[in-house]
């Protein structure tokens, strides 16, 4: 049963409602006090609120699932664009530096072609230039060798793995980006590709600069050797002697001798190794021209010697009467050194009429000397000797008026003014260092 509540008046106090609870003997009561009635209220009332929220959760969870699946699904397709996009830029950032790797690796392969190129053109350069140097050629081209150690130190300095050093140590690669950049890619100002380009646009450069300095020195080389080489042939051709077939290198296209052959296409010849084949040709020549001069007697027997009597008719010293001397002879002393003008093989040696003791050499195509009136002889028939070497004593013996020496120079058996020879070598002398008396 329920007790009722009596109303509060000022100044009594009201009383609680009081719950008596019987059951058989037992009694039990329990005060109603009104902060309990209103927690009472409030669990009603949240409970009321729950049941309604869990009602319309009931009622509209599909749309909010919906909505939440839609925006689980824009975001990740936001996040797989993101993805996507940065794929892109990491095969953008690939792709760059293979393309550049190999853009280089080209560069490097044409750099080293160039190297190997430049360093066999030097093998066979300086092998022409030691020829041409022991053919008694200087390069005239002003400051030859200070350009040419320039350029030698310059294509030392320019290597292949100098430039690969350089394009590694010149700073940063071009696929990388700056520390505080976002994820975005942001491409470096100048790529490996460009520097490579500059480096090896320079050391292209350089070794075309050697490369023509070389032309120009082994140009000089060549009109010098051919020059030279027409000089000496000029200057033997006037005595009558005649360079060997294989010197004369005619230019003209309208020789008597006939010409022909099929018609094929010119080859595509480097300009480099066609100087350097035009090089060898002429040193072949003027090497070939010092030799047929260096072979034959165009030395003076007797330098600084009295000339006694010349070539040509004379008043014969025995008979008085006008004959041809044959030779020219020269004032020496008795017992004195009689060596040979020019290389050659011995092909008389001793008692010889009105030679007396003469020795005879055989300086090949057709030329000859002999020495007469010698005391005695040093040589016998089919020794070799060389320039200079010694041949016999200067004497008196055979149709001779006193000491001297008679020199003969004959080319096919016929006798030549020995002169001729002497004056010619006294011209080749300046062309041909080793020329010089004996």
């Amino acid at each position: 049963m329920t007790a009722k509540p009596y109303n509060r008046v000022f100044g009594k106090q009201q009383r609680c409602h009081t719950i008596i609870l019987a059951s058989g003997e037992t009694v039990r009561h329990m005060t109603v006090r009104p902060w309990m009635a209103a927690l009472f209220v409030c669990l009603a009332g949240l409970f009321s609120i729950g049941y309604l929220l869990a009602t319309s959760y009931l009622v509209l969870r599909d749309d909010l699932i919906g909505a939440t699946m839609a925006r689980q699904a824009r975001m990740q397709y936001d996040y797989e664009d993101r993805i996507a996009a940065l794929r892109a830029q990491v095969d953008r950032v690939t792709s760059r530096q293979l393309l550049d790797q190999q853009v280089v690796e080209e560069k490097v392969d044409k750099l080293i072609e160039q190297q190997q190129q430049l360093s066999s053109r030097g093998g066979k350069l300086n092998a022409l230039l030691d020829r041409a140097e022991s053919s008694g050629l200087t390069d005239k081209t002003p400051h030859a060798d200070a350009n040419t150690a320039a350029a030698k130190n310059e294509h030392a300095q320019l290597t292949a793995p100098k430039a690969i050093e350089k394009l590694l140590t010149n700073g940063k690669p071009a696929d990388v980006t700056p520390d505080n950049s976002t994820l975005a890619y942001v491409p470096a100002p100048e790529t490996v590709a460009d520097r490579a380009d500059r480096v090896f646009s320079k050391v292209t450069l350089s070794l075309k600069h050697i490369e023509q300095d070389q032309l120009t020195r082994i140009r000089n080389l060549t009109a010098d050797a051919s020059g030279t080489a027409n000089e000496i042939q000029a200057i033997m051709s006037n005595v009558g002697v005649k360079i060997p077939n294989e010197v004369v290198v005619s230019d003209s296209e309208d020789d008597d001798g006939g010409v022909g052959g099929p018609y094929v296409a010119p080859e595509n010849v480097d300009q480099f190794e066609q100087s350097m084949a035009d090089l060898d040709t002429a040193l072949t020549r003027l090497e070939t021209a010092r030799g047929a001069a260096e072979s034959l007697p165009f030395r003076n027997p007797a330098p600084g010697k009295l000339v006694t009597s010349p070539f040509g008719n004379r008043k014969d010293p025995f008979f008085g009467t006008l004959a041809l001397h044959p030779g020219t002879d020269f004032h020496f002393s008795p017992g004195e050194k009689i060596k040979a003008t020019a290389p050659g093989r011995i092909v008389s040696a001793g008692w010889t009429g009105g030679y007396g003791n003469m020795v005879e050499i055989d300086h090949g195509d057709g030329i000859s000397t002999r020495y007469g009136h010698m005391e005695e002889v040093l040589v016998k028939v089919g020794d070799k000797v060389s320039t200079g070497d010694p041949i016999g004593l200067a004497g008196s013996t055979g149709r001779s008026t006193g000491t001297h020496l008679h020199y003969e120079v004959r080319e096919n058996g016929r006798p030549i003014d020995p002169m001729y020879f002497i004056n010619a070598g006294t011209k080749l002398a300046s062309y041909i260092s080793g020329l010089g008396a004996i």
